[in-house]
């Protein structure tokens, strides 16, 4: 076999070089987690630090960690902010849907008033989705032309 060539067929340095590559690579976000969840260094490791405690810090990280922002950085996920973020967006949008629905049931006689789901760094008292449901007129309108077209 190749040098640093796997069994799975994979043509990746493995082992310490890998780790190496790797480290350099993610140089600043491992310093940072090293430094601030151990208080060593990468210049530490192959001294006072193993590779292979290096090799098992990686590998045990959280998604709480610099190393693993940098890492979602490289595939467009940064963190769990945007996700939250979606899964707010969609909240606000199912509530919507379940006015309308509620709306449309009563025969227009419940109107709900929609609050977004609180989101941080804003004044939520103040903020509100739209004027509530559709008027009922206007909700049968968008059903009739939804079964019709």
């Amino acid at each position: 076999m190749a040098q640093g060539e796997r069994r799975s067929g994979r043509t990746q340095p493995g082992g310490i070089v890998g780790l190496a590559e790797f480290a350099e690579e993610h140089r600043e976000a491992l310093t940072y987690d090293l430094i601030t969840r151990t208080h060593y260094q990468l210049e530490d490791v192959g001294g006072a630090l193993s590779w292979g405690s290096l090799a098992s810090f990686v590998k045990n990280l959280g998604t709480d960690s610099a190393l693993a922002r940098d890492l979602d950085k490289a595939t467009g996920w940064e963190n769990t902010l945007r996700t939250n973020a979606i899964l707010a967006d969609i909240y606000d949008l199912l509530q919507v849907i379940n006015a309308n629905f509620v709306a449309y049931a009563s025969g227009g006689k419940k109107r709900t008033k929609i609050k977004p789901y609180p989101r941080p760094g804003g004044d939520q008292d103040k903020k509100r989705m739209g004027r509530g449901a559709l008027p009922l007129d206007q909700l049968r309108e968008w059903i009739k032309e939804r079964e019709h077209g």
